[in-house]
């Protein structure tokens, strides 16, 4: 099997091209940030190439942003991202781009080294290799959406309003409508983003978390 890996941690590269060499594998390559993982596929073409999430030079997104654009350019080549990290809006784009040949696991929650690697030649033959909590947020994230579908243009335009931290009365003059038909809309919103009555939780901060979701 031929690797390439994307990870700016040295230590773990280092580790995780030394664990794969004992066991017969070749790591091609290694990159220490995103912006190059292209060009090191496009030039040695692994089998599979493994991305962190968070990189260089801001640590939020590069690496998963560089693994979908490698899945485009690429679709040969199997991506396992391999973070601590879940985030959910570009890995749910991820596992559409392609049925097989992709997968998402968790730093924390690989216990044992051969189950990396079996992952790992999943990935390489076309399999996928998720884990469960990655799985689980990523439905959790679609239902928000779907919920968030829900809504009409209007109540959209109220949410985010809200977002924006204007009261029901500068709202209504916002949209020139009654601060009544303010208050039946926040109902609306409520009741579609399954967001019920509750002593301990207010509900119009909820509803603006799965907005920013």
């Amino acid at each position: 099997m031929r690797i390439v890996i994307a990870e700016d941690n040295a230590i773990l590269r280092d580790g995780l091209t030394g664990l794969l060499a004992d066991r017969g594998h070749h790591v091609v390559a290694t990159v220490g940030d995103a912006t190059t993982l292209g060009e090191v596929v496009a030039t040695h073409r692994p089998d599979v190439a493994v991305v962190d999430v968070r990189m260089p030079p801001t640590f939020t997104d590069e690496g998963l942003l560089a693994a979908l654009e490698l899945r485009r350019r690429s679709p040969e080549t199997g991506v396992l991202v391999f973070s601590q990290w879940i985030e959910t809006r570009y890995a749910t784009e991820l596992l559409a781009a392609g049925a097989g040949g992709v997968g998402y696991l968790l730093k924390d929650r690989v216990a044992d080294v051969r189950e990396f690697v079996d992952a790992l030649q999943r990935v390489a033959t076309g399999g996928t290799a998720l884990d469960p909590e990655v799985v689980s947020q990523l439905m959790g994230a679609t239902r928000q959406q779907d919920s968030l579908a829900r809504l009409t243009p209007r109540e959209r335009e109220v949410l985010e309003l809200i977002a924006q931290g204007l009261s029901n009365a500068a709202i209504a003059a916002s949209i020139t409508v009654s601060e009544r038909a303010v208050e039946k809309h926040i109902g609306n919103i409520f009741l579609k983003l399954d967001l019920p009555p509750s002593d301990t939780h207010h509900r119009r901060v909820l509803a603006v978390l799965r907005l920013k979701g």
